[in-house]
C-alpha cells in the first residue's frame, strides 16, 4: 500500500472511532489495530493522537473545500453561484457534523483550535467567493466597491451561520427550496444587481 494510502487509511479509521468512541475515549492502540496496521506504522505518520485529530479534521475540511471549488466553475451566472456556495457550504458543514457526531461535539468545545484548523479552508473559501465577485463584476452584474472587503463581509456572514443551520434555526418553517428564491434576492440587493 502506498504511503498516502496507509496514511488515509489511518485518518480514515481515526474519524470512524472519534465518532463512535470519542476523541478522548480513542487510543493510539485503537486506530492502530483496527486499521490494520502496527502502531510503528501509525507512529511513522503521527507522533500524537492531536496530530491524528488534526489530519481527520483537515481531511473533512478538504473534502468540503473540492465541493464548494465544484461551485465556482458551474456554468451559471454569478448569482446563482453565489447562492449556491452559500448553501453547499452550510449543508456540507452540517453532513459533516451529524457524520461525526462526538468528534464535532468536543472540537466546538475549543474555539482557538477550530480556528488554527480551518485557516486554510477560510482562506480557500474566501479565494473562492472572490472568483464568484469579479466574475460578477467583469460582466456588469454585480456592483461591489471593494471585491476583497465584500468576500471577507460573505464569508463570516455563511461562517456565523454554521452552527444555527446545523440546529436548524435558520427560516423555522421554511423549506430549503423555499428560502433560496429570498436568500437570493437578499444577496442580490446587497451586491448591487438591478434585475432581481
Amino acid at each position: 500500500m502506498s504511503i498516502s494510502k496507509t496514511r488515509q487509511r489511518l485518518i480514515d479509521v481515526a474519524r470512524e472511532l472519534f465518532a463512535t468512541k470519542g476523541i478522548e475515549a480513542t487510543t493510539m492502540n485503537d486506530i492502530a489495530a483496527l486499521s490494520g496496521r502496527g502502531r510503528r506504522t501509525l507512529y511513522t505518520y503521527f507522533r500524537n493522537k492531536e496530530e491524528v485529530y488534526t489530519a481527520v479534521v483537515e481531511n473533512e475540511l478538504e473534502y468540503i473545500s473540492r465541493e464548494m471549488d465544484k461551485v465556482v466553475h458551474e456554468t451559471c451566472s454569478p448569482e446563482k453561484k453565489i447562492v449556491q456556495l452559500i448553501y453547499k457550504h452550510l449543508s456540507l458543514i452540517a453532513d459533516t457534523v451529524k457524520r461525526n457526531g462526538s468528534i464535532n461535539a468536543e472540537f466546538f468545545q475549543d474555539i482557538n483550535k477550530v480556528e488554527r484548523t480551518r485557516r486554510k479552508f477560510d482562506i480557500e473559501e474566501i479565494f473562492a467567493i472572490r472568483s464568484i465577485l469579479e466574475e460578477g463584476v467583469a460582466c456588469g452584474t454585480f456592483e461591489v466597491d471593494n471585491i476583497n472587503f465584500t468576500a471577507d463581509i460573505i464569508h463570516f456572514a455563511i461562517k456565523g451561520m454554521e452552527v444555527p443551520y446545523i440546529f436548524d434555526k435558520v427560516g423555522a418553517g421554511i423549506s430549503i427550496e423555499d428560502s433560496i428564491p429570498m436568500a437570493e434576492r437578499i444577496i442580490c440587493r446587497a451586491l448591487g444587481v438591478k434585475n432581481i
